[in-house]
């Protein structure tokens, strides 16, 4: 299944189930099969993924310090980041706000 988010501000955007639920999740939005982020809505939500990313790069962080000896090709997190999957929709948000749309998502 993938969720699809959109906006009059801008091109479509597309998760895969798993990673679009989690997004929904830390923005505080019940993970439905459609729903709605508010103009209104759209400044807690990018601060509430701003600080997901945050604490992910903390737990990142620490866990370098904590193994110092190994190398730079073991210690990359394995995958894709929170903060590259949601860099996409931080932007689709910011920019639905400016103009002052809402931003939808459907499956």
């Amino acid at each position: 299944m993938l969720y699809k988010f959109k906006s009059k501000s801008t091109a479509d955007l597309i998760m895969l189930e798993p990673n679009g639920r989690r997004v929904l999740e830390i923005i505080g939005k019940t993970p439905g099969p459609q729903g709605i982020i508010l103009s209104t809505q759209i400044a807690a939500a990018v601060g509430a993924l701003e600080s997901a990313v945050a604490a992910e790069d903390a737990l990142a962080a620490q866990a370098r310090s904590e193994n110092p000896e190994e190398d730079e090709d073991t210690a990359r997190p394995q995958g894709v980041s929170l903060r590259q999957r949601v860099a996409p929709l931080i932007d689709m948000l910011r920019r639905s706000e400016r103009e002052g749309h809402d931003v939808t998502w459907g499956v």
